[in-house]
């Protein structure tokens, strides 16, 4: 379990411990930022006792190399090192892009918003996610469905721009995000007014359009 407080783990503990069934026995390690959780990764794998699940927090302290600087860093690491070993994301992150991008890059087998959270949610995510995965919570399934049901497709680097444009990061700055000119940015945003069907032009009734469709 890798999260950076402690007092969240020791709810996720005491809640998988009272939950579990009769065959089932927890060994729980706990890390609390990157530097822990790689070294009891590289732990398991030198030992030959590969973790069955890992619990990952989104939001963590970076490693000391400078290497990982979040649990979907971790996360990513442990799909090559642990290939076996399931993975279930714990975020108060909620917005569409971040979503995307995990579920593209990590793929987990189970996904909790953290604001969605209860303890019986997580008992029933971490059966499901051992046994049928995987298991997503409320607000996961609800971008899911609207991403599958809309009718406009866009790519990862026009989410980040709808993601930095409701961060409130300025058209002139949006460039040295994206490793782009600020006229592709241009080019991009004008391209995005025209599939969501902006008439007026601005850039708050493309981040509304946009919004109402669940790409931010």
């Amino acid at each position: 379990m890798i999260d950076d407080h402690p007092i969240i783990i020791e709810g996720y503990q005491n809640t998988l411990q009272f939950t579990k069934k009769e065959h089932q026995e927890l060994d729980i390690d706990i890390a609390n930022n990157c530097d822990e959780a790689l070294a009891y990764m590289r732990k398991s794998v030198d030992s030959n006792t590969p973790y069955d699940l890992l619990f990952v927090d989104i939001s963590l302290p970076p490693s000391s190399d400078g290497r990982m600087n979040s649990g979907e860093d971790l996360a990513e690491y442990a799909r090559k090192v642990l290939p076996d070993a399931k993975i279930i994301i714990l975020t108060m992150f909620n917005e569409s892009f971040r979503i995307h991008n995990i579920i593209k890059n990590i793929d987990p087998e189970g996904f909790l918003i953290k604001s969605d959270l209860t303890s019986s949610e997580l008992a029933s995510a971490f059966q499901a996610v051992l046994s049928n995965p995987p298991f997503y919570s409320g607000t996961v399934n609800s971008f899911i469905r609207k991403s599958i049901t809309s009718d406009i497709v866009i790519d990862d680097k026009n989410r980040k721009i709808l993601y930095l444009l409701s961060q409130g990061v300025k058209t002139k700055n949006l460039a040295s995000h994206l490793d782009i000119s600020l006229s592709a940015v241009e080019k991009r945003k004008k391209q995005l007014k025209e599939l969501f069907e902006i008439e007026d032009g601005q850039d708050e009734s493309l981040l509304n359009a946009a919004r109402a469709k669940g790409f931010i």
